[in-house]
């Protein structure tokens, strides 16, 4: 038994220890618990050692002082600074009395014994972080000088360029990670290799994959030598693919692993046994259940006996959204996909979104779902599912079939009336909604909601306490009765339908695709387009007054307003940024999210906007380029007219076209406005609530009034009653929310947690093109410019934005740019309907194009059929 706090037999670890032996060695103890899992006999040179060994060398000290200022991007710096640490590292003297605790633990083994030396730094194989493949492990290590020298170079191995380039992109601390050393008995295997509980790409947790081959796993993790690969469900083989060529990696005689050679017979045989493979399902399964999380099991097989040298969570699963109901298959569809913003939430984003609306939504990852199981379960449903969110998502609309041609929702007998997929609840007889061609309707319609927003404002400046969160309760429900009034929905499917019309009919009578984009630019009421050209005439603003735009190109960070006014010109623009945000100061990127910096708090946000303006665009470009919008739409309905009247029963189908051309012109704007009435109503909310959060810093209950991001709805309410908070749920929920936010979510996920991915069915793509969805018609080749955000936005012209989603507070870049990639989106989502109003050819729903395009390289963008070429 070993007291000491530098070494630690490996049975005598458990989770609880991560600190002292790293993740590896933690679970490794952890699997010394589970009855019939066996665990190869060592060690662990515990994180103290090594934090000891640290702590006492100054020039170390002094080159982590360094580290701690480099950047990820500075890979020069990086390697440099590392490889003076690990050969500072190399030269390490270990300190008498550990290496004494070593030779003393090593004296329980034969001389002959092998060991296996591997790396388990303390920020390794967590849920939340994997460090896999980047810190250095040695097999096959015999006698006590090799041993010391190989957990020296453990040690080092924390310093690899790879694993410092990991911490700093992770926010990672370099010293706040240590390394213990594990050291374990070498297991000579007949076979060994890798299992996952869970499918590993699809997030199946009903699924476990094997990968296997002969001889050491080394070299098979390490991808130098073929696996066997076989799939289970249960205790059912699903799959197997057997390797042609699989060499075997043995055990060198005189240390270390020799080349993989091959195996005679063997290299062509089944490397486990069906039997074999169950057996190790059966092991694997045992150990889950033991973590409570999927594994990555690193095992092998002496011919007898199955032994695991590793476990760690697979970290690149999606969780499964939770649903009290009873245990049966389940279907869930992203609102994030739906709503253009896929980023993590806070809880108080959440909450409050779940507030708005009438339908159940199910947190998971940071995100939303929706349960449409249901849906699924009858025609008329699977019909709303098709034909609404998959006619917009051409992926999502091959993910439900995918599902529907499982079975795995059977159809029930009885087809029960539906609620739909939407947050109103659509019916079928929804989606065929039209109203009458009269611009008044959205007229009224517009009228009301600012009624209503204006009674808002005035009543919730008496709230306070609980009784505010009443009053916001209360003003949700009445809202939500609001949204019913049929002539809102009605709007949006009247010009939903009519769009879907004319694209289908000109393409069927004249050969023309996407035609309807060109009829939408300009259309009126359409307050999101307006916002953007609004801002071009805040430029306009800043024009005549050099001082204020030099002022402008030196800004940082807010507050930066109050310095416009001893400016020359700087009152008159302060006046008209300022009428701005009176506006559209509710807005901003990701704005669903209650919790997210809206533009008025912090203004800095539209600065780079306002430059690139500055530059791009001369006086009066705004008016210009909306009447320009309004002449092609006009042109066009006139040149497809023209055409018509050479067709035969021409004067129906011009009849007809011009009605669908006015429906759209109508209504199509309208599209966007419940958004904006939305967060409007978001902000009021937010200023209340803050100042309920400000009160309670005032009194010292919180920290800081953003903790309270970090509180469902109730919560917050409930700790405004009492004045009491739990400190530590604040803290769990901020760790989980950064874990979130590195997670991307599906458009579709089952109760078995397999993430439906759907595929685009194209047959004609040019060669290396990347298939997506044709929402706004044309053709253009640019600049890629791939953002995740708009800090620093500075655009050139001629400009192409790649990146993963826009909602309304991207579109004061859409003016500045010649074309639009987004991974996510439909034809009527927001980035769609602005591109489309701007003219701006856009292809969206690109799986993974913010990895695939390179910031700045050239691309060729056609919105017409839906594609992007990289050239």
């Amino acid at each position: 038994m070993f007291n000491s706090a530098n070494i630690l037999p490996l049975r005598e670890g458990n989770s609880s220890l991560h600190a002292l032996l790293g993740g590896k060695g933690a679970n490794l103890g952890e699997l010394f618990r589970i009855n019939d899992i066996r665990v190869p006999e060592g060690f662990v040179v515990t994180a103290n050692a090594y934090n000891t060994i640290v702590a006492s060398h100054k020039a170390l000290n002094n080159l982590l002082d360094e580290l701690s200022n480099i950047q990820a991007g500075d890979s020069t710096a990086i390697s440099h600074c590392c490889s003076a640490i690990r050969e500072l590292m190399a030269s390490v003297v270990i300190p008498e009395a550990i290496v004494a605790e070593i030779a003393s633990h090593l004296s329980r083994y034969d001389d002959a014994t092998a060991f296996a030396i591997r790396s388990s730094a303390t920020a390794e194989d967590m849920p939340g972080a994997s460090f896999a493949g980047q810190l250095d492990s040695w097999l096959n290590i015999t006698g006590p000088e090799q041993i010391l020298l190989h957990i020296t170079r453990c040690w080092a191995s924390l310093f690899t360029d790879r694993a410092v380039t990991y911490r700093i992109q992770q926010g990672i601390d370099h010293r706040s990670v240590s390394m213990a050393v594990i050291v374990q008995q070498m297991i000579v295997p007949y076979a060994s290799g890798v299992l996952f509980t869970a499918d590993p790409v699809t997030g199946n947790r009903k699924e476990s994959t094997i990968e296997a081959g002969f001889g050491l796993g080394e070299a098979l993790v390490a991808g130098r030598v073929h696996a066997d690969r076989y799939k289970v469900r249960g205790q059912t083989i699903i799959g197997k693919n057997i390797a042609a060529n699989k060499p075997s990696a043995q055990a060198s005689p005189g240390g270390g692993i020799a080349e993989p050679v091959p195996e005679g017979k063997q290299a062509t045989q089944q490397t486990l046994t069906d039997e074999q493979i169950l057996q190790l399902v059966r092991i694997g399964k045992t150990i889950e259940q033991h973590f409570n999380h999927p594994q990555d099991i690193e095992w092998c097989f002496t011919g007898h006996t199955f032994f695991i040298v590793q476990s760690r969570p697979i970290t690149t699963l999606y969780p499964v959204p939770v649903i009290n109901q009873e245990p049966e298959n389940r279907v869930f569809v992203s609102v994030g996909h739906q709503q253009m913003m896929t980023d993590a939430m806070k809880p108080l984003g959440l909450s409050v979104f779940q507030l708005t609306v009438a339908r159940p939504m199910y947190e998971a990852g940071g995100r939303l779902f929706v349960d449409v199981t249901h849906e699924l379960s009858t025609e008329s449903g699977r019909q709303v599912l098709i034909n609404m969110l998959g006619h917009s998502d051409p992926l999502m609309k091959d993910a439900f079939q995918t599902i529907i041609e499982r079975n795995f929702v059977p159809l029930l007998q009885q087809d029960k009336p539906t609620a739909g997929a939407g947050n109103q609840g659509l019916s079928p007889a929804d989606l065929q909604t039209q109203l009458e061609n009269d611009p008044a309707i959205v007229q009224a319609l517009i009228r009301n909601t600012e009624k209503s927003l204006a009674a808002l404002r005035q009543n919730i400046r008496t709230k306070s306490g609980p009784a505010l969160f009443d009053f916001i309760l209360a003003d949700m429900q009445q809202w939500q009765q609001d949204l019913k009034d049929p002539r809102s929905m009605g709007a949006i499917m009247t010009a939903m339908n009519a769009y879907r019309w004319i694209n289908q009919k000109m393409e069927e009578w004249l050969g023309e695709k996407n035609v309807a984009g060109i009829l939408t630019q300009s259309a009126p009421n359409n307050v999101t387009a307006a916002m953007g050209l609004a801002l071009m005439e805040v430029a306009d603003a800043i024009r005549p007054y050099p001082a204020v735009i030099a002022y402008l190109q030196q800004v940082q960070d807010d507050p930066f307003l109050e310095g416009l006014k001893t400016l020359e010109g700087g009152p008159e623009v302060l006046r008209v940024i300022q009428a701005f945000l009176d506006k559209y100061g509710m807005r901003c990127p990701g704005e669903i999210d209650i919790t997210r910096t809206r533009w008025s708090e912090h203004p800095a946000q539209l600065v780079p906007i306002l430059l690139t303006n500055l530059q791009h665009f001369e006086p009066g470009a705004a008016g210009r380029k909306f009447q320009q919008g309004v002449q092609e739409a006009l042109q066009k309905e006139q040149e497809l007219v023209a055409r018509l009247q050479q067709m035969p029963c021409s004067e129906a189908r011009i009849r007809e076209t011009r009605h669908m051309i006015g429906l759209i012109r109508n209504f199509a704007g309208y599209r966007e406005y419940p958004k904006y009435a939305i967060v409007n109503r978001f902000f009021i909310y937010k200023q209340a609530l803050l100042r309920e959060a400000e009160r309670l810093v005032q009194a010292g209950i919180i920290r800081q009034k953003e903790d309270v991001y970090f509180l469902r709805y109730e919560e917050f309410r409930e700790l405004v009653t009492t004045n009491v908070v739990n400190n530590a749920t604040i803290l769990q929920r901020k760790k989980a929310y950064q874990s979130y936010k590195k997670l991307t979510p599906p458009r579709v996920i089952t109760s078995d947690g397999e993430m439906i991915t759907g595929n685009y069915n194209r047959m004609h793509l040019p060669a290396g093109a990347l298939a997506g969805l044709a929402v706004s018609a044309g053709i253009v080749e640019g600049r890629a410019r791939v953002l995740f955000d708009m800090d620093n936005a500075l655009l050139e012209e001629g400009d192409i934005l790649v990146t993963t989603f826009t909602d309304p507070g991207w579109t004061p870049l859409f003016l500045s740019v010649k074309g639009l990639v987004t991974e996510v989106g439909g034809l009527m989502t927001h980035g769609a309907v602005i591109a489309r109003e701007y003219g701006l050819p856009a292809v969206a729903g690109v799986q993974q194009v913010t990895r695939l395009i390179r910031d700045g390289q050239r691309i060729r963008v056609n919105g017409t059929d839906g594609y992007v070429e990289l050239l």
